[in-house]
């Protein structure tokens, strides 16, 4: 059994190839911005993927005025993000190549195809999480299947809401019985 990331621990850093060439790494933001949300799709075979992974390139504008930066992984090959990305037409910073040590160490649930049509290896379920400014998980959100996933118009508005100094918004989940 996997060890789940917890909200309020520090995000591991894990560096990818990045398609298009250079790398990209979990809980280090880009383009000046000081969070990050890391999404971790399927791969290529999932049509929820591509869908979820369009709508976010058409609201990634609204992630970017809020601070926080998107990156996109996968356990694809190189040459399965390419063909991908043919497909969906983003502009988001995808990664590939993302190990079954390196799914474990981010406590996602992990599948293996169904048939060589489906894919070649073993793909990670989907993940989510946004990191702060201070290397911590604000948010995350795990699945087992394709079906669930957060809805990106709440969560960017939702992070906006958090973002606010005039909030004052904790990170939630946090909980520890004092047996513990």
């Amino acid at each position: 059994m996997a060890i789940k990331l917890q909200a309020g621990t520090t995000m591991p850093q894990i560096t990818l190839p990045r398609l298009g060439g250079g790398t990209v790494t979990t809980g280090t933001p880009e383009k000046g911005h000081d969070w990050q949300m890391v999404v971790v799709y399927r791969g290529k075979h999932c049509p929820l993927c591509t869908r979820y992974l369009k709508q976010l390139n058409q609201m990634q504008q609204d992630f970017y005025n809020t601070g926080v930066a998107i990156i996109a992984i996968t356990a694809d090959s190189q040459v399965q993000q390419a063909e991908h990305q043919e497909k969906m037409q983003v502009d988001l910073p995808l990664g590939h190549g993302l190990s079954i040590e390196q799914m474990q160490q981010l406590g996602l649930y992990i599948s293996h195809p169904r048939s060589p049509q489906e894919t070649d290896h073993p793909f990670p379920e989907p993940g989510l999480f946004v990191i702060n400014s201070e290397g911590t998980i604000q948010v995350v959100d795990l699945s087992n299947n394709p079906f669930v996933r957060p809805e990106l118009t709440a969560l960017a508005d939702g992070l906006a809401w958090i973002r606010d100094p005039q909030n004052n918004y904790p990170i939630r989940g946090t909980y520890e019985s004092a047996d513990s």
